[in-house]
């Protein structure tokens, strides 16, 4: 007999974590930025910060992946309480999607009404170069495709409804603000709009795969950010999703190029103060709208 193994949290386990942080930090957030591999910088734009590591707060996972030094910060961005998470959680890192989503319901008890997904990525149309800025407008879940959802299971009615709709994941009313804040800053020439495909990695993708990937629809690739983006939608956030282009899918047979993590964090240091830039201006602009909820 296989010993039984934990199938989720409960609605209590959840609390339990938000009740300890609660307690431990005057902050009461309404913005959630989630960081993406080498994007741990944007922690950095928040003031009268309070940070936890992930292995200090009860039922949190450990993030394992270079780029991602498992902490949560909480502060205030332009007077606005927010929690960011300097590094997420991937299913190739082996934990189940169930615990890869937990934080989100946790800041969902915690009062969080926006959540603002950042992440790495492929390009995979032509027009996308090293650099470049992809507002997600869509997204394609692999991984779901093949019933690993991050809301397979029992549903918690406290959480959200069985059925949600995702139609409408990625806001469009955000995005828009994000276009124009763009402009504002000078950043029109490298932001793109796009479908980002999640896949469950760790390994880059194929040739074959990509080319099946860009005929599917997707304009740029990666290994997070979709199971908790359905999560946030479930819970009845908003959500702003942005990726930043670290690398260009390899396409050609008779390429020498190979796509490789290291690359990935160079990039995103190189467009750290861009990203900051974007991201505050964006944040400026919710409280300026009174657009957060």
């Amino acid at each position: 007999m296989f010993p039984e193994q934990k199938q989720g949290y409960t609605y209590e386990e959840y609390k339990v974590t938000a009740d300890w942080l609660r307690a431990k930090t005057e902050h009461r957030p309404l913005i959630a930025i989630i960081c993406g591999s080498g994007l741990g910088g944007l922690a950095e734009i928040l003031k009268d910060q309070k940070v936890f590591s992930y292995s200090d707060i009860p039922n949190f996972p450990q993030s394992t992946v270079q780029g991602h030094a498992g902490q949560l910060v909480f502060g205030t961005l332009n007077g606005k309480s927010c929690v960011c998470m300097q590094g997420r959680f991937h299913l190739y890192e082996g934990f189940p999607i169930w615990q890869v989503t937990f934080p989100i319901r946790v800041f969902q008890l915690l009062g969080v009404q926006t959540a603002i997904v950042t992440n790495a990525a492929g390009g995979l149309n032509e027009d996308y170069n090293v650099g470049d800025m992809m507002l997600i407008k869509d997204h394609l879940n692999l991984p779901g495709f093949a019933g690993n959802s991050p809301l397979v299971g029992p549903n918690d009615e406290r959480f959200g409804p069985r059925f949600p709709c995702m139609s409408d994941a990625y806001d469009r009313d955000l995005r828009k603000l994000a276009q124009t804040v763009a402009r504002e800053l000078g950043f029109s020439d490298f932001l793109k709009e796009g479908v980002y495909s999640v896949v469950g990695g760790p390994s880059f993708e194929t040739i074959a795969e990509c080319h099946m990937l860009k005929r599917l629809g997707a304009d740029a690739v990666g290994m997070s950010t979709v199971h908790e983006v359905i999560v946030a939608r479930h819970c009845g956030m908003r959500v702003f999703g942005l990726s930043l282009i670290t690398n260009k899918a390899v396409m050609d047979y008779d390429s020498k190029s190979k796509a490789n993590h290291e690359e990935v964090l160079q990039t995103g240091r190189e467009r750290a103060s861009q990203l900051k830039r974007m991201i505050s201006s964006f944040v400026e602009r919710l409280e300026r709208n009174n657009n957060v909820c």
